[in-house]
């Protein structure tokens, strides 16, 4: 193990013995059973990772994925089946609720309580009491046993003593979205106060927005299996592959994020906007299985027809597409225009533009639902909309139409570089369905004379005039 390595996972397996009836278990722990009387479950199986100092990291994964069992293993909490874990520096632990504390002492007692068990001194831990204490912000309830304590206030507390205590490692496990919004605001500044300290963080959450944001790197669990590791980006997109149970299927253990790459159709489509020689007649898509509709050598500056109902790509598509679906419907191309119908990728900020795809049915269906999305280069999601949300009544659909969905709304991003992502789900006998979905498409840029605070412009008005009296 590295001096710069704070973590490191080596073949990590957990195994629980699952019986049929409680006599089953006893015979077990007698060893009076003849046989094996149990099944085996591994929580997790040859996890392999490690985390450099300084490094924030987060994982991810469905529920029952083994996300919070690692964390165990990692803070000694439990022990591994089998392979080995090697920690370097003060470990800081936030998990379930409840963890460390003792329901019948005050919030104090378990402030010198939690501190004791990290080696602190009673003079060390009165020392940093009123940091605690102030980042708590709890009031008179420290003094009362925290069986009284609502869900927010333990929290609240757990966490002004998990990171006043000087961890050079805090691992967090989901604690953050019992707080409430301020709350979570405040621990979210300490993140960023760590990560300038150069401390390491390792943290479970749902919460993909703060996955994206402020992660170096991210694992992504299925299973009890590390499916993959990578950019924050990747790991979301890949994730929300898998929510839908179409993850890549030769993605195992250490599995590489190029194997989820964008499909053969997104293939067509930039082989089509990116390679001379390849050419398609105006109205008829570029393998008709992709996305790449009605280009004509697009690369090469050839223009739309004539009669407006062609589609080309005067701009890249992203290489990195990521594409999915079980194409019962698909997307066989998009266009960005901009308040002149011009087709760009360059839109001015507080001007109309539009996006339109071209969308065939492959199969009957009923209420299908259109979506886009805009994230910034980060992945983190910034806005976006689909047709269930607007209350767009969409009319069932006959195999072999073609629609034409158009989203227009007006640029008040700020200038800047953007990716959108388009999608066509539905649901079947009550079951979220992904026909056909399209991750980071395309690139936005948006071009501004003038940039706010944050993502949006609210376009406020301001005035400034004397009291009147």
């Amino acid at each position: 193990m590295s001096r710069e390595t704070a973590i490191s996972i080596e073949h990590v397996s957990k195994m629980y013995k699952l019986y049929n009836k409680p006599s089953d278990r006893l015979k077990d722990s007698l060893g009076l059973a003849r046989g094996k009387n149990y099944q085996e479950h591994y929580a997790l199986s040859d996890i392999n990772f490690s985390i450099q100092k300084g490094e924030t990291v987060g994982i991810i994964g469905t529920n029952g994925a083994g996300k919070s069992t690692i964390l165990k293993i990692i803070t000694g909490v439990l022990s591994p089946t089998s392979g080995r874990v090697v920690t370097n520096g003060r470990i800081s632990a936030l998990l379930e609720l409840g963890a460390g504390f003792n329901n019948e002492y005050s919030g104090i007692e378990n402030i010198y309580l939690n501190g004791t068990m990290m080696g602190f001194s009673d003079q060390e831990i009165e020392e940093r009491m009123d940091s605690i204490l102030a980042f708590a912000d709890i009031g008179d309830f420290v003094y009362q046993p925290v069986k009284t304590y609502s869900s927010g206030m333990f929290v609240r507390l757990a966490f002004a003593v998990a990171i006043n205590i000087d961890p050079e490692i805090l691992i967090v496990d989901e604690a953050l979205s019992v707080g409430d919004v301020f709350f979570q605001a405040k621990c979210y500044r300490k993140f960023e106060d760590f990560k300038k300290e150069g401390k390491t963080i390792l943290f479970v959450s749902h919460d993909l927005g703060s996955i994206s944001r402020y992660c170096d790197r991210v694992i992504l669990l299925d299973h009890g299996t590390k499916l993959a590791e990578g950019s924050p980006k990747e790991m979301v997109d890949l994730y929300k592959r898998v929510l839908v149970h179409q993850g890549p299927e030769n993605a195992g253990q250490g599995g590489n994020i190029s194997d989820a790459k964008a499909g053969s159709g997104a293939a067509e489509i930039r082989k089509a906007a990116g390679e001379p020689g390849i050419e398609a007649d105006a109205g008829k898509a570029v393998g008709e299985s992709g996305t790449a509709a009605n280009v004509k050598g697009a690369a090469g500056g050839s223009q739309a027809a004539a009669d407006g109902k062609g589609w080309i790509l005067p701009f890249q598509m992203n290489p990195q597409t990521l594409e999915y679906g079980d194409k019962r419907a698909e997307m066989l191309g998009f266009q960005l225009l901009d308040e002149n119908g011009i087709p760009t990728n360059a839109i001015e900020k507080g001007t109309e533009f539009t996006m339109k795809v071209r969308v065939r049915y492959n199969e009957d269906l009923e209420d299908p639902i259109f979506a886009y999305t805009i994230k910034d280069k980060r992945g983190t999601e910034i806005t976006g909309t689909n047709t269930m949300f607007e209350e767009i009544a969409i009319p069932p659909k006959k195999a072999g139409e073609i629609d034409v969905v158009t989203y227009v709304q007006k640029a008040d991003l700020q200038g800047g570089e953007y990716l959108i992502s388009f999608g066509l789900t539905g649901y079947r006998g009550g079951e979220f369905v992904v026909y056909h979905r399209l991750y980071d498409a395309c690139s936005l840029t948006v071009i501004s004379k003038k940039n706010t605070v944050g993502f949006y412009d609210m376009n406020s008005v301001i005035t400034v005039e004397p009291e009147r009296r």
